[in-house]
């Protein structure tokens, strides 16, 4: 009414073929057909989820948090969307970002099955840990696979991240305890204050 502003950051990255943005309310139907269209296909890669991540309505609510969390710069979650922005192919989110002596962040993604194998995610990320490196100064990017998942592990060693250790019965993936490799990239060239 009086010029109101959101102070929720807009970030538009393009690649060749992906729209890499920051979610937003208006994603809530696309998300909900992403999750609903991928429920089988990604069930053995992530925690258990109720029902309303299959419903816009669950995600206006999730959206409104993440939106909260995008402001204060806890969170960056990204969409990957086709160039006309009308299909989610896959989600990229950098959580429990934390700043002061650490600067780090931990980096979850997953893709939908008819995206599979042609290298989306590979690009999209690239382009998305450009950003959160020298946008958002993280010096440490964090990302854990369980190791029977071949796929995530040759996609972050191909980015550049290192295996730094093990965990067992690190997250609770569909149910189960999962053991995870631990992985990170670091910033070579970091300076503070940038």
């Amino acid at each position: 009414m009086f010029g109101y502003r959101s102070n929720v950051p807009k970030v538009r990255l393009t690649t060749d073929r992906l729209v890499v943005r920051l979610v937003y309310d208006r994603d809530a139907f696309r998300l909900a057909e992403y999750y609903a269209q991928n429920r089988v296909f990604l069930k053995p890669w992530e925690p258990i989820r109720d029902e309303s991540h299959c419903y816009p309505s669950g995600w206006q609510a999730r959206l409104s948090m993440i939106n909260e969390l995008h402001k204060q710069g806890g969170a960056y979650y990204f969409a990957l969307l086709d160039p006309d922005e009308k299909e989610i192919c896959g989600v990229a989110n950098f959580s429990n970002v934390v700043r002061g002596a650490f600067h780090a962040c931990y980096l979850g993604y997953s893709l939908g099955e008819k995206w599979q194998g042609k290298g989306l995610m590979f690009e999209a990320l690239t382009s998305a840990l450009r950003y959160m490196q020298r946008t958002q100064n993280i010096h440490r990017i964090m990302a854990n696979y369980m190791p029977h998942n071949n796929r995530s592990g040759n996609l972050l060693a191909r980015l550049g991240f290192e295996k730094e250790g093990y965990a067992k019965n690190y997250l609770l993936i569909d149910g189960q305890w999962q053991d995870h490799v631990l992985t990170a990239l670091t910033t070579k060239d970091w300076t503070p204050g940038r």
